[in-house]
């Protein structure tokens, strides 16, 4: 035969500490795995990429600045115009941890989670622990818009 549970006051606040703390850490593994996840894939995309397979109309080439860029977030995709005219076009996600890069500055697509810098002529790194740099995409102008293929 067991022991008897005791009963009383002294039960009841171990009880609930231990519920307490369990579920304190649930709640942070929980929360843990959400800041993990938001630098990672999410579970919507589609392709490693994140980004759609056949050509993508990103409207007007107008809205990429000379010598800059826009990151189109939703579609996973940098366009950058190095000179007049030229576009190059870029997978946003970043090749260090998977975060979205998230502006075209000083003729470098930045990454906004840990400092990676890419270049807008051809995705090359120029800083930060990125390893590799940004998968090239083909992007052509047809009837003013951009048109971007991921590969």
């Amino acid at each position: 035969m067991s022991a008897p549970m005791p009963e009383g006051p002294e039960s009841s606040p171990a009880t609930s500490r231990r519920t307490l703390l369990c579920g304190a850490a649930a709640v942070l593994a929980a929360g843990g795995t959400v800041a993990v996840t938001g630098c990672g894939s999410s579970a919507g995309s589609s392709g490693a990429s994140g980004a759609a397979k056949g050509p993508v109309d990103l409207g007007p080439a107008s809205a990429v600045p000379e010598g800059g860029g826009k990151v189109f977030r939703e579609q996973r995709i940098v366009v950058t115009q190095p000179t007049a005219g030229q576009y190059k076009a870029f997978s946003a996600k970043c090749t260090h941890a998977g975060c979205i890069v998230d502006q075209v500055k000083n003729q470098q697509i930045q990454c906004p989670c840990h400092g990676s810098r890419f270049a807008i002529t051809d995705g090359a790194v120029q800083d930060g622990p990125a390893p590799t740099p940004l998968p090239a995409y083909t992007v052509t102008v047809e009837g003013g818009n951009l048109k971007v293929t991921p590969s």
